[in-house]
């Protein structure tokens, strides 16, 4: 049985039966509705499901379960009942499990009655957003176990699917994880490359500051100690990103900032160090691991005639 944390027991269905997002997760229903437009258009083409077309009747009609073939936590079932009412609204769905749950192999997720050709249209569509957004979120909630004994937060980078980035960084919030910035526009995150153009860490934190919005939390990245001290010394940044430190090092820039801004580690973040690395006292644990190569989580459609 898989280990379950507080947020996911509360991922319970809704008694109603409707789909709703997970309860410690955000995602706008514009995402939803566009992801599923674009999915579907990709999918259908110009003459639709020809293979359904010639093969099912009209007014056929079945019944279908979506099923988690291997233990996982869940994300994306609001898509899979969007997909499928976008091409049927009369769909009847019901809810067996809810997003942020963590389930085992052979949960049942929903139950679907309605208009066969739609169904079998929809399938695919459904099973790949499904299958992506809970591996996403079952990797997730791996890391976010493995550092509960102390108080480091997984979060997710910018290294998302072009299109699927509002939809992945929900499926980090349904594995327990937190959601790193949105885009480029959100927040200010001075890399190495900003920092060589801009002559130098002193000058590139104070030009940041100054044009920043009194909202706009301002973090840089350093890879060196001597740069941290740099760092400190100016006094403009609310965040830093040690990037690749081993964790003797790590623990040495927690114990130099002392609290005085937030601390996040990034780079070969493995379910294997992040332990360790949690253990410096560093406040953020960021991987991009987890949108750009999370395997998918097994999930399939069966017909229940």
């Amino acid at each position: 049985m898989l280990k379950r944390t507080p947020s996911q027991e509360r991922a319970r269905p809704p008694l109603d039966g409707e789909v709703r997002l997970a309860p410690d997760a955000f995602l706008s229903p514009l995402e939803i509705d566009a992801a599923v437009e674009r999915a579907l258009a990709e999918d259908l083409g110009r003459a639709g499901d020809i293979t359904s077309v010639a093969t099912v009747p009209a007014d056929a009609t079945a019944r279908a379960v979506v099923v988690a073939r291997a233990a996982g936590t869940i994300a994306g079932l609001p898509l899979v009942a969007a997909t499928v009412r976008r091409l049927a609204r009369e769909v009847e769905i019901i809810a067996e499990a809810g997003d942020g749950a963590a389930v085992d192999a052979g949960t049942p997720l929903l139950r679907i009655a309605g208009p066969a050709r739609a169904i079998l249209a929809a399938e695919r569509v459904a099973l790949n957003f499904l299958g992506h957004l809970s591996g996403i979120a079952t990797a997730t909630a791996v890391l976010v176990r493995a550092v509960a004994h102390t108080k480091a937060r997984i979060c997710c980078t910018r290294k998302t699917t072009p299109g699927l980035r509002a939809l992945e960084k929900y499926a980090i919030r349904c594995g327990g994880g937190f959601n790193h910035r949105f885009g480029l526009d959100d927040a200010i995150l001075i890399k190495d490359n900003h920092i060589a153009v801009a002559g130098g860490i002193a000058p590139v934190l104070e030009r940041a500051k100054t044009v920043a919005g009194h909202l706009v939390k301002v973090e840089i990245e350093v890879d060196t100690l001597a740069q941290l001290e740099e760092v400190l010394a100016a006094g403009d940044a609310d965040a830093v990103l040690l990037d690749n430190m081993d964790v003797a090092t790590m623990r040495r820039a927690v114990a130099m900032v002392a609290g005085r801004l937030v601390t996040e580690a990034s780079g070969g973040i493995t379910r294997a160090s992040v332990a360790a690395i949690a253990e410096t006292g560093v406040d953020y644990i960021s991987s991009g691991a987890l949108t750009h190569s999370a395997p998918n989580l097994d999930v399939a459609i069966d017909i229940e005639m």
